[in-house]
């Protein structure tokens, strides 16, 4: 039985090998569908035509404080600055994959030190944290520095403009998948370019960024994006996402 199952294998292999040394018209391996739709880029840092605009500068209708209350966040010169003490805000929409598009600013403070250097974080399902930190020059843990997947992954490099310059973050973040028994499937993963260069490429998240103890992977859908406030006057714009 063994002896005719290698037989077959081999003449399959064989005929398998044949047919594809007989294709000899290109044509053949030319596909015509499906016909990706036309999306229209921005220009520079601009979203492009599919994207939804989360923050153009101008109001402050896309977010909201937990529990629904208006933004207390400070709104001038097409920012919006962090009001200390008045928390975090979130996206009135969810969402799950997406390139997220968002620039900050560290405000200027050499009193500062550490995590106390313009810190807030982007958290994309209101679970997983991009750190947003002033590390151009200065000292704290690697794996908290602007750029980490917080306590998980360490930028490939410091590519940190100085503090009071706007920084630029694009990000490309695949959802954790979580089955109907609570069971995470799939795990997530985010890739993140600094100001234009590859800082975290495909990283495999662990679970949730925490700040104390390990990762958790508690099963939930689409979510939406949180901006920290630190207590620090970090300011943001531009920021827009295309959701898949």
């Amino acid at each position: 039985m063994i002896k005719e199952l290698s037989t077959i294998l081999f003449i399959c292999f064989v005929i398998k090998g044949l047919l594809v040394a007989q294709i000899t018209d290109p044509k053949a391996t030319e596909v015509w569908e499906p016909v990706p739709r036309m999306v229209t880029p921005g220009q520079g840092t601009a979203p492009p035509s599919d994207a939804i605009v989360l923050f153009d500068g101008n109001d402050l209708s896309e977010w909201t404080h937990n529990g629904g209350a208006p933004v207390k966040w400070n709104l001038e010169g097409g920012a919006m600055t962090v009001a200390k003490g008045t928390g975090s805000i979130f996206t009135k929409r969810t969402f799950g994959d997406c390139q997220l598009h968002i620039e900050w600013r560290a405000p200027v403070d050499d009193n500062d030190e550490g995590q106390d250097r313009g810190n807030s974080g982007i958290f994309l399902q209101n679970r997983y944290e991009v750190q947003v930190l002033d590390s151009h020059g200065g000292k704290t843990y690697p794996n908290g520095q602007a750029g980490s997947l917080y306590k998980q992954s360490i930028p490939l490099v410091n590519a940190c403009r100085p503090a009071g310059e706007w920084q630029v973050y694009d990000i490309i973040y695949k959802a954790p998948i979580f089955n109907k028994d609570g069971i995470r499937t799939a795990p997530g993963y985010v890739t993140v370019l600094h100001n234009g260069v590859l800082i975290q490429n495909h990283f495999k998240l662990q679970g949730t960024t925490e700040y104390i103890g390990l990762p958790k992977n508690i099963a939930h859908g689409k979510a939406p994006i949180q901006l920290q406030d630190h207590g620090e006057k970090v300011s943001y714009r531009n920021i827009w996402i295309r959701a898949f």
